[in-house]
């Protein structure tokens, strides 16, 4: 009897999701190079850079080992929020859309993102974008 009343416990302390499970929405992670395919980041020419968000809030950036840019801590909302990515040799906007995560926990996921912005072309890689600006 105790051997069932424990496992009983344990099955259910371990489908219990609630408020402690949370999804954070994938990172948004950009690679900016020019027309060549050299990175800007590694030449140096993209510095310094900045987001700001719609409410003119400066948004964490984090640099990785291969040069690239994170985005940090965008996309835990519902709905659409406007960014600006300022830098020396451009700036442009882009639109984040996201909604609450439809699983067993919390969280919100990225649904879209839309660029805007003059003479910059996108792929969307695996994984992150790659922004060509000329």
């Amino acid at each position: 009897m105790k051997n069932l009343l424990l496992l009983i416990l344990i099955i259910f302390s371990l489908s219990s999701c609630g408020e402690e499970c949370y999804n954070a929405p994938q990172p948004v992670v950009f690679e900016f190079v020019n027309s060549n395919n050299e990175n800007l980041i590694a030449d140096g020419s993209l510095s310094p850079f900045y987001v700001r968000d719609e409410n003119k809030n400066l948004v964490q950036t984090t640099t990785t080992s291969d040069h690239k840019i994170i985005i940090e801590n965008i996309g835990a909302y519902n709905g659409t929020k406007k960014y600006t990515f300022y830098s020396p040799i451009r700036e442009f906007n882009f639109d984040v859309e996201s909604s609450e995560y439809k699983g067993g926990c919390n969280g919100f996921q990225i649904k879209k993102i839309t660029f805007t912005g003059y003479a910059i072309d996108i792929t969307d890689e695996s994984g992150f974008y790659k922004i060509v600006l000329k």
